[in-house]
C-alpha cells in the first residue's frame, strides 16, 4: 500500500465504530511483540486541555535534550500529525509501511475468529510500533476517549495526567461528572504518580479515592498563592497569572512547583485555561525530575515559551481579526467566552459555529451567542453532524442576525462579510469544522 491507500484502509475501519475494551488491541500488540512495554510513557487524559498539555510537556522534554514522541487524536489536516518526534511528523512512506505490516496481523486475527480492531486501536498500535523503532526517550500519549476503556490504557506509564473532568461524550462515558471521572480515573495505575487540575467536587473526590486505593501519589494543580501542603500521597502545586494585561502575543505566569518556584514564565498560547494546562505540564515534568530525569528550570522556561498548538485561540487574520478555537463542549465554550471578554472586551464578535450532533449544543450556544452580534451556523464534515441547522434555532434565542450556511468555506466567507474591519470573527466548534476553516484561512487547497 502507498500512503493514500493506507490511510483509506484505516478510515474504512471506522465502520467498526466505538467498540470499547482492551481485548482486541492487547491481542494485536501481542502479535507484533508488545512494542508498548519498553516505552517511557506520560499518559494524558481529561475532558479538555489534553492536547495543549501534551504539546507543552513534549516541548519541555525537547528543550531538555530528549527525543519526545507524541501521539494525538484527532488530527487537523494530515494523518501524519498524530505521530511526531520533537515536532516532526512521521513520513508518508513510514505510515504506509507500518499499516501494511499491521494489516497482515489484522487479517490473521480475523481469520482466527477474533473481532477486528477499530480504527483507533490500529492507530494506537501503529504509534507504539513507530516510537519503539525510533527509540524515543519518552512517549507523550493522549487518551482517545475516557480512560479505562481506551486502547491507550495498555501502558504502564511514568506518570498519569488527568487535566480536568467535565461533561462530554455522555453517550459513552456516563451521565454524571462522577461517572465520567470514574472512567477517566481508569488510567491511574498502582503506585504511579498522578497529576490533575480537577476542581473541587465529585471529580476530584473520585481521583483522590482512586489514588488512595492504588497507592498512587497525587499532585493537585490549583490557581492561587497559598503555601504548599504535603503528605506522602498528596501534594499541591499552585499557579498565578502574571496580571490582567491580556496581550495576543502571549501571557506570563508563575508556578510554585514540586522542586522550586518558577517565576515569570512566558506562554504564547492564549486563554486563562492554558495557564492551568501549563501548570499541569510543569508539575508533570517535576514528577519526572523526581524520578531521576534531567529537566532543568531553563528547559521548562524555554519549552513553554516555544510551545505551539494550532486551532486553540489561534489568530489567523487581522482585518477583521479571525480567531479559531476548537471549543467543542460546554466547558470549552466557557473558556472561549472568557477569553473573548479578556482579550477583545471592546470588540463586537461574529460567531461562526459548527458542532457535532452528539455534543452539548444548546449549552455551547447559550454561552457564546449572547457575546455575538451575528451568528453563522455551518455543518461539520462528519457523519455525526446530525441536524446541524437546529443550532440556528438555538442561536436565534439570543441574537437576531443568524445565518445557516452548509459549506464551511462559504460560512467563513459569510462571517467575514458580515463583520466590520474592527470586529472579531470567532470560528469555533467541532475540530472537524475548525480544521476545514483553518485550511481555508491559511490558503490551502481542500
Amino acid at each position: 500500500m502507498n500512503y493514500h491507500e493506507a490511510v483509506e484502509y484505516l478510515q474504512n475501519l471506522t465502520r467498526f465504530g466505538f467498540n470499547f475494551g482492551l481485548g482486541r488491541v492487547t491481542e494485536l500488540l501481542r502479535r507484533v511483540g508488545n512494542p508498548h512495554l519498553p516505552l517511557q510513557v506520560i499518559h494524558i487524559g481529561g475532558t479538555n486541555g489534553k492536547g495543549s498539555t501534551l504539546a507543552m510537556v513534549a516541548a519541555i522534554l525537547k528543550a531538555a535534550g530528549y527525543r519526545a514522541g507524541t501521539f494525538i487524536s484527532p488530527h487537523l489536516h494530515s494523518y501524519t500529525e498524530r505521530y511526531c518526534i520533537n515536532g516532526v511528523e512521521i513520513s508518508f512512506e513510514r505510515v504506509a509501511q507500518l499499516i501494511t505490516s499491521l494489516r497482515t496481523h489484522l487479517d490473521a486475527m480475523v481469520s482466527e475468529g477474533f473481532e477486528h480492531p477499530t480504527e483507533f486501536e490500529v492507530s494506537t498500535a501503529l504509534a507504539f510500533q513507530y516510537f519503539l523503532e525510533e527509540k524515543v526517550d519518552f512517549l507523550v500519549l493522549e487518551v482517545g476517549l475516557g480512560g479505562a476503556i481506551d486502547s491507550t490504557n495498555v501502558v504502564n506509564p511514568l506518570v498519569s495526567v488527568i487535566t480536568n473532568v467535565s461533561m462530554d461524550h455522555m453517550d459513552y462515558l456516563g451521565s454524571t461528572v462522577k461517572d465520567i471521572a470514574t472512567v477517566k480515573a481508569g488510567i491511574i495505575k498502582n503506585g504511579v504518580p498522578v497529576v490533575t487540575a480537577a476542581g473541587d467536587g465529585e471529580a476530584l473526590e473520585v481521583i483522590y479515592k482512586t489514588c488512595q486505593h492504588k497507592d498512587s501519589p497525587l499532585v493537585r494543580v490549583e490557581n492561587g498563592h497559598l503555601g504548599k501542603q504535603s503528605s506522602p500521597l498528596y501534594r499541591q502545586v499552585f499557579w498565578e497569572a502574571g496580571g490582567e494585561d491580556f496581550s495576543v502575543a502571549g501571557q506570563r505566569f508563575s508556578v510554585k512547583g514540586l522542586r522550586e518556584d518558577y517565576t515569570d514564565l512566558f506562554l504564547p498560547l492564549l486563554g486563562r485555561h492554558q495557564l492551568a494546562n501549563a501548570s499541569v505540564a510543569v508539575a508533570t515534568v517535576d514528577v519526572l525530575s523526581e524520578q531521576g530525569y534531567a529537566i532543568s528550570k531553563n528547559a521548562v522556561c524555554r519549552g513553554l515559551a516555544g510551545t505551539s498548538w494550532p486551532a486553540r485561540l489561534e489568530i489567523l487574520g487581522r482585518r477583521p481579526l479571525a480567531v479559531i478555537d476548537g471549543a467543542h463542549n460546554y466547558d470549552g465554550a466557557k473558556s472561549l467566552r472568557r477569553a473573548l471578554d479578556d482579550y477583545f472586551p471592546e470588540k463586537e464578535v461574529v460567531l461562526v459555529l459548527g458542532m457535532l450532533g452528539d455534543k452539548q449544543c444548546a449549552g455551547v450556544v447559550a454561552e457564546l451567542a449572547p457575546r455575538a452580534r451575528a451568528v453563522v451556523v455551518t455543518r461539520p464534515n462528519s457523519p455525526r453532524s446530525g441536524d446541524w441547522q437546529r443550532l440556528a434555532g438555538e442561536a436565534r434565542r439570543y441574537v437576531q442576525e443568524v445565518y445557516a450556511v452548509k459549506c464551511i468555506k462559504d460560512a467563513v466567507l459569510q462571517g467575514m462579510e458580515v463583520a466590520a474591519v474592527n470586529d472579531v470573527v470567532c470560528i469555533t466548534g467541532s475540530l472537524y469544522m475548525v480544521a476545514e476553516a483553518r485550511e481555508f484561512l491559511l490558503g490551502r487547497r481542500w
